[in-house]
Order: structure tokens, then sequence, then C-alpha cells
């Protein structure tokens, strides 16, 4: 049999505990403050090739990821499943980490030096992509205005817009 200060002290714990997880605030709705967050969907927009049409694909994500890092991804290319429904990429492989700068309705996109011009269908694939990656539809962003410049710093340039992607809505 425990010592009755043992099963007090015991008592007056639990009895703290319950007061403490009730403690009297109130429950609140979403409450409205800020600007709304970005770049955490878990499900993120990758323009491939598929029989040579440029095609909007839906890919998970574990975890918030950031432009950057959904360019990375699209540099990789079509993943195990994708490839086997046929889709390809244009783009190289990259030798170093992009550096991504937005600015309201425009993305700059700055690529490791020795990544050579890229084809008019990769380019494509880079703006459709950082586009809708930007693209908070909380914030009310208009993708069909968003513009995508693409440098490799002292080799060349690429600018595009999201005006000639298609459309997202029907993605796999």
């Amino acid at each position: 049999m425990r010592p009755p200060c043992r099963v007090l002290r015991t008592a007056l714990l639990v009895t703290t505990a319950l007061l403490l997880s009730s403690c009297g605030i109130p429950e609140t709705g979403v409450v409205e403050a800020g600007e709304p967050a970005t770049g955490i969907r878990p499900v993120q927009i990758l323009y491939f090739l598929s029989a040579g049409d440029l095609l909007a694909v839906r890919r998970r994500t574990v975890g918030p990821i950031g432009i950057e890092t959904v360019i990375e991804l699209l540099f990789r290319g079509p993943d195990v499943r994708e490839r086997s429904q046929g889709m390809t990429t244009e783009l190289p492989s990259l030798t170093g980490d992009p550096r991504v700068r937005t600015d309201g309705g425009q993305v700059s996109i700055e690529l490791p030096r020795d990544i050579g011009p890229l084809t008019a269908t990769a380019v494509t694939q880079l703006t459709c992509t950082a586009a809708e990656a930007d693209l908070d539809p909380a914030s009310g962003t208009d993708t069909a205005s968003t513009r995508v410049t693409i440098t490799v710093p002292d080799a060349w340039s690429a600018e595009g817009s999201s005006e000639t992607c298609p459309s997202a809505t029907g993605a796999d």
C-alpha cells in the first residue's frame, strides 16, 4: 500500500493536469492575418512531354517545398511511373543548384554556367513549371500574366510567359 503523501501527490498532479488542459480559452475559427502561405502544396505541377506534346503532370511531394525544389524536380525528369506512361523531357541534367527569385508576376531563374542553350520546348517546360509553382491560388495571382526569365550568367538568356502553357486543370 502507498503512503498517504504519495497518493495525495499523485491526485494533485492529475487534478492539476486536468485543470491546465482545459484552461478556459475559447476555440476560434480561422484567423485571417498576413499573406497566404506559399510553396506548401502537397501536389506540384511539372511539365513534361508526352508524344511530343507539353503536358501538365501532377506529382505528390512529401512536405512543403519551395519553387527551387520544384525546378530541381523538373530537371530530374519524369519519375519511373511517368516514364512508364511515355513521358520525356528536353531538359538536361543539372550540375548545380538553380537560383530562383520571384517578384509578383515575374520569376527569374539563374542556371549553372555549364548548361548550354535550351531548346524552345525545354524553355517552355521550365517556364510553365516555374509559373505554376509560383502561383498561389489564395492570393488571386493570375498565371496568365506570369513572365519567366531564364539565364546562364555571361552565356545566354531566354524569356517566356505562362500564356503558352497548357492548362493544369486536368493534370494526372
